[in-house]
């Protein structure tokens, strides 16, 4: 016979045996004959047979023997334990699965059994039709030792509509378990780094202010999320430059690299930036995108901070180990992220609001004293001309009408906010004694020009020799030339076009180390945390505008080791 020939499968049976069956079936078929039922199931669990020739009486028991068999091989795949409870706890079957379970487990399983009975068979009104639903199934859930397992209760209602057993299912739970206490455990730490009392940050000075978030995120960042080396990058929205703003761990050079939110050319973070898509780099030598961060990278994970829907920067983090990161280091990082985001997000507006609120508050108070102070002025006028020959007299009231446009002018100053030095017409009027900043050589560097104005008349008429810049880019390039190791001092606004604070203080040491800075910003506001990253690697101090000359004299002078004002001022928060 040809081995292309349909195969028949033939169960000698007395039909079989009182006809010659086989014999005319061999004529056109390939033909086994099986004198036993288990002979035959074996030979159809190992071969392909196209019919199967039987007694009526053996087929039926052959066809239930294939179902039970079929049955058997899936129940004893599937990867939850499966049995079958009697009414007094015996477990009448059960699969491989859950028979691979520890005695005590399995012992918990019978009594929870044992417990679904009783609740199946107390059920009140009708019993059947209620037991013959399928949403009657009940869920149940139970611990051994450290783990965790859920299991599925079902009832098998007989003929006589009872329940006389119970179908169950378990599976082991524990890294689900795992999994959702620790999102759980993120999720709170997330709220607490996005909790912020207003009352209590307003009691801060602005660089404790911008510190007291920092600090929550490396905290959670180690001791929750397990990262050691990371750093945080906001988009800055007017360059498409991703600035740091928060680094641990991570070398110097590492920071220094300028990367933008554009999914070619600018690394991972680029890429998640622009796409804003986590990405995984389970191999750094394998990964055309990975910028050299960690000295010994191995393997970075790097997600988006988003703002509602906005990507606003980029969490990145990396290890010393191939392949360290999983999906489920994704996804933490990711609801991490979104608290990380909206954190940064609300210490701004605060920093906003309380400009906003200034600014309000002194054109307001500036406008209800416009009327009385223009009537003292009056008033001081008239009584001029009562005094004419009593020279003492007319001479306060002209003092008078002086220290009411000293008002005037310091309102005006006040109103300016960020935009102008307080008591800087004031300092213009008078000549310093001495000229203590002989020789020193200072650069100001600021894109509001009658900041750089102002600073730079008052050090130049203490006899400094100033340098004003407009934008990061001027300050770096002469910080980078000859001539900036001769500097002296540097005093520069912390957010300028083409360079952040931080980015000329490094730059400035890097010209010369030591060489002092000063950074200056309005109201508290350090959108790139240059203050913070600064004060650990030596920053000299911080101006917050607007600030009054004497501050201004009293920091330069710290700054240079000399006494530009007879008393030091301090500086309010």
């Amino acid at each position: 016979m040809s081995e292309s020939q349909p195969r028949v499968l033939v169960l000698s049976g007395k039909a079989a045996a009182a006809h010659p069956v086989a014999e005319a079936l061999c004529q056109h078929f390939h033909v086994d004959v099986f004198d036993n039922m288990d002979e035959a199931l074996a030979a159809l669990r190992s071969e392909k047979y196209h019919a199967c020739f039987a007694d009526v009486g053996d087929f039926l028991p052959l066809e239930r023997a294939l179902v039970g068999e079929k049955s058997s091989l899936v129940l004893n795949t599937i990867g939850e334990g499966v049995c079958i409870a009697d009414a007094d706890g015996r477990l009448s079957w059960s699969n491989k699965r859950l028979r691979a379970f520890a005695p005590e487990i399995i012992e918990q399983v019978r009594r929870i059994c044992i417990q679904a009975l009783t609740m199946f068979t107390q059920q009140s009104g009708n019993l059947s039709d209620a037991l013959r639903r399928r949403s009657n199934s009940k869920k149940f859930t139970f611990q051994v030792e450290q783990r965790y397992f859920e299991m599925i209760c079902s009832p098998v209602i007989d003929e006589r509509d009872t329940v006389q057993q119970v179908v169950a299912v378990v599976w082991d739970a524990t890294s689900g378990r795992r999994l959702q206490t620790k999102i759980d455990a993120i999720d709170a730490a997330g709220r607490e780094l996005a909790k912020i009392d207003s009352h209590a940050v307003a009691s801060l000075s602005p660089a404790d202010r911008l510190k007291f978030l920092q600090d929550k995120i490396i905290r959670f960042s180690k001791d929750l999320m397990h990262f050691d080396h990371f750093a945080i990058r906001l988009l800055d929205k007017r360059s498409n430059k991703l600035e740091v703003v928060i680094a641990e761990g991570l070398p110097q050079d590492a920071l220094e690299i300028d990367l933008y939110a554009q999914p070619e050319g600018n690394g991972i973070s680029g890429y998640v930036a622009s796409t804003g898509r986590s990405y995984i780099c389970h191999d750094v030598e394998k990964d055309p995108r990975y910028v050299p961060g960690l000295t010994h990278c191995k393997s970075s994970l790097t997600v988006p901070l988003h703002l509602f829907d906005e990507v606003i920067g980029v969490y990145n983090i990396e290890s010393e180990q191939v392949g360290a990161f999983t999906e489920d280091d994704r996804q933490f990082a990711e609801i991490f992220g979104r608290y990380v985001g909206l954190a940064l997000n609300i210490l701004d507006l605060l920093v906003v609001e309380r400009s906003t609120i200034t600014g309000r508050i002194t054109g307001s108070v500036l406008q209800e004293m416009a009327q009385p102070l223009n009537d003292i002025i009056t008033e001081a006028q008239s009584l001029k001309e009562e005094y004419i020959g009593d020279d003492t007299m007319r001479s306060r009231l002209d003092r008078v009408c002086d220290h009411v446009e000293q008002i005037r002018r310091a309102l005006r100053d006040v109103a300016a906010g960020p935009r102008t030095v307080l008591g800087s017409q004031d300092s213009a009027d008078t000549e310093p004694k001495q000229k203590r900043l002989i020789g020193k050589r200072i650069v100001i560097a600021d894109d509001e020009p009658n900041i750089r104005q102002t600073i730079g008349d008052i050090l130049a008429s203490h006899g400094a020799h100033v340098e004003r810049c407009k934008d990061g880019y001027e300050t770096c390039t002469i910080l980078e030339q000859s001539e900036g190791k001769h500097l002296d001092l540097v005093i520069s606004d912390i957010k300028m076009p083409y360079r952040n604070g931080y980015e000329i203080f490094a730059a400035a040491q890097r010209c010369r180390e030591g060489l002092p800075v000063i950074l200056m910003t309005g109201f508290g506001y350090d959108p790139n945390h240059s203050i913070v990253r600064a004060s650990q690697e030596g920053l000299s101090s911080v101006l917050f505008k607007p600030f009054k000359v004497d501050q201004l004299l009293t920091e330069v002078g710290k700054a240079l080791g000399v006494a530009l004002t007879e008393k030091t001022e301090q500086q309010p928060a």
